[in-house]
């Protein structure tokens, strides 16, 4: 039997700007990465995500970026282990005072943005991160990319590791994501990218976007919630996989 875990990242509107269409994507997913007012999210738009998660019962992560509203996280800042490490549990911290408040358990920790792809290269940053959540609540999970920097931090910190891989973007030989600012990086075709998720999920390879085959483990799969045809993209996938024999389940 095969299974994987089907996450997005959510609760990415603040103040009077709303992203994303949260209500319905949560009904096809089984975990929630919840952003924690850094780069993205508020305090009201944080307690009313994490009550939708709750009355659908999908999983909450805390999904902690650099504190870059403007860039939405996706700028890469100079910072060091220290303050990725203080960054981490600050977010965290104030995310798990929201999931208490309301009876939830903080299933897993995914970074966002540069900050996920800074760690998926670089080891010390990647271990300052997983450090943070085992320091807070060693029993969280942390996800990251599968075959990066944080796969073995979390595992070398005494973390449960989660591997992340995406429905819509391209890969590079050496199992990184092909950057935004190149063509091809989003795969726009949702039969495309249904049809490799499957095969990563049941072969445990992909395509690069170089034409090769690599190896690629799916613990969790990743399906972004910010653009017009998510909830179409959201739905196909998982009606897909369990048409193929997949459940859909959360990480605990």
């Amino acid at each position: 039997m095969f299974y994987v875990d089907l996450n997005s990242d959510l609760g990415e509107s603040f103040g009077n700007y709303t992203l994303g269409m949260d209500e319905e994507i949560l009904k096809y997913v089984s975990s929630a990465n919840v952003a924690c007012g850094w780069h993205a999210g508020d305090p009201l738009v944080m307690e009313k995500t994490i009550a939708l998660a709750k009355a659908c019962g999908t999983a909450v992560g805390a999904h902690p970026g650099f504190p870059d509203l403007m860039g939405f996280g996706r700028r890469n800042l100079a910072v060091t282990p220290e303050e990725a490490k203080a960054y981490v549990k600050y977010q965290l911290g104030a995310l798990y005072a929201f999931t208490k408040s309301q009876g939830v358990k903080i299933q897993h920790v995914k970074p966002h943005g540069a900050l996920y792809n800074m760690a998926a290269v670089d080891e010390k940053l990647a271990r300052a991160m997983c450090e943070a959540v085992y320091e807070v609540d060693k029993d969280i999970i942390f996800m990251g990319l599968a075959g990066s920097k944080m796969i073995e931090a979390a595992e070398a910190a005494g973390l449960r590791a989660a591997s992340e891989v995406f429905a819509d973007r391209a890969y590079n030989d050496d199992g990184t994501l092909v950057s935004r600012k190149l063509p091809g990086a989003v795969i726009k075709d949702k039969d495309l990218a249904i049809r490799r998720v499957v095969r990563m999920v049941k072969e445990g390879r992909v395509e690069s976007v170089n034409g090769n085959d690599i190896a690629i483990k799916a613990d969790s799969i990743c399906v972004h919630g910010d653009n017009p045809k998510a909830l179409e993209f959201v739905r196909n996938i998982r009606e897909t996989l369990v048409s193929e024999g997949v459940e859909i389940k959360n990480l605990f």
